[in-house]
């Protein structure tokens, strides 16, 4: 016998009265991302949905929407939030026009070397508690984090360091990161990710900054700009996973345990993969004729110097922000990335 109970919104608690009198629960949530399904980032959330299920023995079903196919991406937060969805597993950078805090949780820009050390704020330096005093308010909770890694820039010009930057006319997306470059002496283009190629073809800017090294190559890019970074040094995009605080906190403690382990393993395997698929185009672009960079320690911390500059802007926006700020800013400093 089956007795079910819909929570404020779309998640469905049901209570299974099993042959033997116990009672069973089951957990169906609808979770909206916007990756593509081939994609590498695609590709590992279609095994954590599988991940949650088997742990689960079948008891927590999750119908996972690809590309934003539900409502647009920006959306994404707000829809879950209203009952539309239940969770969000797209990206915080579109949620700082609520608060600036949010950038700070989608890319510190300049803020860490590597995904593991942004994960190990989320994890084991105080990074889930302010994000969640961030995201309750909202009536969202923060549940974790997935980035794959540094960010590679493209150019048909050299880009040896900062000096190289000097009148560079690339594709940016907006916010803080425009400030960073322009503060470099850049000029950063906002644009739409998808005008990324034809303005490139026909000149319109000088490079891009679009993904890792390996999704660049996918886009076809290196067959115009054979000039790269790697490894990565100025942004470095984490998605979140967050859901309706009622339906996390109205699920069994089982079930949000086992979405949490899928998740951490999810993540891992994202780090791992970009990790194999950028060596691989690492490998295989010189022979495409494609010269990559790899910045001294001086020009990387000359770029989170001009980052960290901007910090302070952003965190005088809001409280939030300034809050956010200064858990990065403290664990970076005890990770000794900075002399603070």
């Amino acid at each position: 016998m089956t007795f079910g109970n819909r929570l404020a919104g779309a998640s469905v608690l049901t209570l299974v009265l099993t042959a033997g009198g116990a009672v069973a629960q089951t957990t169906t949530l609808r979770i909206q991302n916007h990756q593509s399904p081939e994609s590498t980032s695609g590709r590992v959330i279609a095994d954590f949905v599988e991940d949650v299920h088997t742990m689960s023995g079948g008891d927590i079903e999750i119908e996972m929407f690809y590309s934003a196919s539900v409502v647009k991406s920006v959306e994404t937060f707000d829809a879950a939030a209203s009952g539309i969805l239940d969770c969000d597993m797209t990206n915080g950078s579109y949620q700082t026009g609520k608060n600036p805090a949010f950038q700070f949780v989608a890319d510190t820009m300049g803020g860490y070397d590597t995904p593991l050390q942004y994960q190990a704020w989320v994890n084991v330096g105080g990074g889930r508690e302010v994000i969640n005093s961030l995201y309750n308010p909202q009536g969202m909770t923060f549940i974790g984090a997935a980035i794959g890694g540094q960010e590679s820039l493209n150019s048909t010009r050299p880009l040896n360091g900062i000096d190289d930057l000097k009148d560079f006319k690339f594709r940016s997306p907006p916010g803080m990161q425009t400030e960073i470059f322009a503060s470099l002496g850049a000029s950063p283009v906002v644009m739409d990710f998808t005008e990324i190629f034809t303005a490139l073809e026909t000149g319109i800017i000088d490079g891009a900054d679009a993904s890792s090294l390996a999704v660049n190559v996918g886009l076809g890019i290196y067959d115009i700009a054979k000039h790269t970074t790697f490894p990565g040094f100025h942004s470095m995009s984490s998605d979140h996973l967050a859901c309706r605080t009622d339906v996390w906190e109205g699920m069994p403690e089982a079930h949000r345990a086992i979405i949490e382990t899928a998740h951490k393993a999810m993540a891992m395997d994202l780090m791992m993969l970009t990790l194999v698929e950028n060596g691989e185009a690492l490998r295989d672009l010189p022979e495409q004729g494609v010269t990559i960079y790899d910045w001294s320690a001086e020009d990387r911390a000359a770029f989170r110097e001009a980052a960290q500059t901007a910090w302070e802007d952003w965190a005088s926006k809001t409280p939030e922000a300034a809050e956010i700020v200064q858990s990065h800013r403290d664990f970076i400093a005890r990770i000794g990335l900075s002399e603070e």
